[in-house]
């Protein structure tokens, strides 16, 4: 099975929160980090649930985010 890698560009990133909403592993959550605009970036919370689907970049209105996959040994 895949892994994906999401990637945050948090200075992209408004904290819009449709990237949690769009992700069926709930991988994504709020960081409680904020960007240079004040808003609260996204991260990774659960890494390890990541299949690489890209729901979450595609709903992304700010191109924040981007997908990386990676094949697991069997």
């Amino acid at each position: 099975m895949p892994r994906g890698v999401v990637v945050v560009d948090g200075e992209r990133c408004k904290g819009c929160g449709l990237c949690i909403a769009a992700c069926p592993q709930k991988v994504l959550a709020f960081s409680g980090t904020l960007n240079k605009s004040g808003y609260d970036v996204i991260h990774m919370q659960n890494p390890d649930a990541c299949v690489g689907c890209a729901f979450c970049a595609l709903t992304c209105p700010d191109i924040a985010l981007s997908v990386y996959r990676e094949k697991t040994a069997p």
